[in-house]
């Protein structure tokens, strides 16, 4: 992500050192993490500790009045419904040149060759710069598949260094089945469109993107009946007779809406009585958009709503991603840390920004900031206040609060991975977790000397 560090490394420190501020056993741990055990992989575990977990946070009123203050008032999101009929070309070419910057720095591809700078001006020339308009019309279109979120209108993954093949630099984020975009640039070769989305603007490969009205594209997300997925994920029935709606991924917190006027009889090749019909954008050859019913089984993890926002289904939604590949920017069709985080609040119907420079300080939320006037304990005392659901903030990297088990403070989180220094041993262990983990907080040190608990920068609270 382009705006978000590089995750930080965890590192736990010797035990003798901080065996009064956290009592967890550095003995060879079984699951591989200190600290951790086999109930703590249970979100019942953690439920079972808070005796008003089912009480409901904030109404969906409530949800919704925030919601239109962090639209109208956080400069990360973008309300597409207020853009004017025409853009001017010059937003645009600073939307594509905030975003669209070489790094200095040497890249080397999946294969671990240098990348030459004849390719890195291939690709800078594609963005087509002179090609923008002094200004256009605004065109509205909605994505069709899951479809990645790219610094610059290219497939080909960067690195840092060598050996590197999980942090592709161009690699920005991911939109969903039905995310609304403007679409405002094209890049030279025409496969690229750059568009503009409520969280992000960057490239995407213009096959995923269908051009449509704008009243018709807003509003789609705005039907009733509808369903939301609950689920990590959820996939529509695969099926030759309409590839189009065929085998989609649908994310945890996308909307659908069901279908209105199901046809007797079979839909796409089967008789729908053991399915939702629900109705997904398409995009026609000639680019324009249409929608089509689709079956989405009904053992799939949906529900007719937002789910109340409560402790317990903060808990539960958060667990439904434990184990899942770590992806930055959402790619290995996974997501980072602040897109677990943002897609696990989605499933209330709870607007959050993209990355975690943004969602950390916004102030639509209850924010707690910390700054170098805050000492060790002060922080200390924060965390161990902290509710289940809420995020802790350390540069470019998110965790979920899950509660206190025996004086430790667990969080849930997607991370790269995290060291320790087992007994008697002289130096780190490398833990490449890679992906969504429960582990404890206090024990954990961002170097020798400097426990990560003090380089936290804010504490995200999601409530009224």
């Amino acid at each position: 992500m382009r705006f978000a560090a590089l995750l930080l490394t965890l590192l736990l420190a010797h035990p003798a050192s901080l065996a009064a501020r956290e009592p967890v056993s550095t003995a060879s741990p079984p699951l591989g993490v200190p600290g951790l055990a086999e109930a703590h992989l249970a979100p019942d575990h953690w439920i079972a500790l808070r005796p008003d977990a089912e009480r409901v946070i904030m109404t969906p009123a409530q949800i919704a009045a925030q919601n239109a203050r962090m639209v109208a008032e956080d400069p990360s999101i973008l309300a597409l419904e207020s853009l004017p009929p025409r853009i001017d070309g010059a937003r645009v070419r600073g939307w594509i040149e905030d975003l669209s910057v070489l790094p200095r720095r040497e890249l080397f591809d999946v294969d671990d060759q240098a990348v030459a700078p004849a390719t890195l001006e291939r690709i800078r020339d594609n963005l087509a710069l002179d090609a923008v308009p002094d200004d256009q019309p605004a065109r509205f279109g909605m994505v069709v598949r899951r479809a990645d979120l790219r610094t610059f209108p290219t497939r080909l993954r960067v690195f840092h260094s060598k050996g590197d093949g999980d942090i592709d630099r161009f690699q920005e984020s991911a939109l969903f089945p039905g995310d609304a975009v403007v679409v405002v640039h094209e890049s030279r070769d025409g496969e690229w469109y750059f568009v503009a989305s409520q969280r992000y603007a960057a490239w995407i490969e213009k096959q995923y993107v269908a051009e449509g009205g704008r009243d018709e594209i807003l509003g789609w997300g705005r039907r009733e009946p509808f369903l939301v997925v609950t689920g990590a994920t959820a996939r529509t029935v695969y099926t030759p007779q309409a590839p189009r709606v065929s085998d989609v991924q649908l994310e945890m917190g996308v909307r659908v809406p069901l279908a209105t006027a199901v046809p007797a009889g079979a839909v796409n090749g089967q008789f729908p009585a053991a399915h939702h019909v629900i109705e997904l954008p398409v995009r026609g050859d000639d680019g324009a958009l249409s929608f089509e019913p689709a079956l989405l089984p009904r053992s799939a993890d949906v529900a007719s709503d937002y789910l109340p926002l409560t402790e317990a289904n903060i808990i539960r939604q958060a667990f439904k991603f434990l184990g899942e590949r770590y992806g930055w920017g959402h790619s290995y069709n996974a997501r980072d840390c602040s897109g677990f985080a943002s897609e696990v609040y989605r499933s209330f119907g709870v607007l959050i920004p993209r990355n975690t420079s943004a969602q950390s300080i916004a102030t639509t939320l209850d924010r707690l900031a910390f700054d170098a006037g805050d000492d060790h304990a002060a922080r200390v005392r924060a965390l161990r206040e902290a509710h289940p659901g809420d995020l802790v903030y350390f540069p470019g990297h998110v965790m979920m609060v899950l509660g206190q088990d025996n004086g430790a403070v667990y969080v849930i989180h997607d991370t790269s991975g995290m060291g320790w220094l087992p007994e008697g041993a002289d130096a780190l262990e490398r833990l490449p977790l890679n992906g969504v983990v429960v582990t404890p907080v206090l024990p954990m040190m961002s170097n020798a000397t400097t426990p990560t608990v003090d380089r936290i920068t804010s504490i995200q609270r999601i409530r009224p």
